[in-house]
């Protein structure tokens, strides 16, 4: 569905964008869950026990929650972005720069504010180096491109 101006409509933009980065993002961590021997279940229960501590021993409940919670952290990351380049056409002319920036804000929250508030550790280097590039590269790229329409 297109707007008066041609742009595509809110809703189906945050759906796609919320799809495609969730996605790319979920099936890195995934990669570098296996990569470092670990369990993507286990993975994605840890995702779960952010707003649920008790998640973490829920078994596969605990894994489709932090699923169901990866996604809708990523809807809400999109929405912000649509929100703000429907707002500021600028952020859809310069898009790549505006994802660069974006993904660079969103690392900041998620990496050294949220996760630290709520497990109670820092990042280390490597981690810093690929959660940086998960969120400019597979997150903030993917959604800039799709608000552009």
């Amino acid at each position: 569905m297109t707007t008066s101006a041609g742009e595509t409509s809110k809703g189906p933009r945050i759906a796609a964008a919320t799809a495609i980065a969730g996605t790319l993002d979920i099936l890195a961590a995934t990669i570098l869950t296996l990569v470092h021997g670990q369990s993507p279940a286990a993975m994605l229960r840890s995702v779960a026990s952010g707003p649920l501590p008790n998640a973490i021993g829920w078994g596969a409940a605990g894994s489709i929650l932090g699923l169901v919670t990866h996604f809708a952290l990523m809807a809400i990351m999109v929405s912000v972005f649509i929100a703000a380049a429907d707002r500021y056409p600028q952020l859809k002319r310069r898009w790549i720069s505006a994802a660069m920036a974006y993904g660079l804000i969103t690392f900041v929250v998620m990496n050294l504010i949220v996760v630290p508030l709520r497990f109670g550790s820092m990042p280390s280097a490597m981690s810093i180096v690929t959660q940086l590039f998960c969120h400019v590269v597979l997150v903030a790229l993917p959604i800039a491109a799709v608000a552009r329409r």
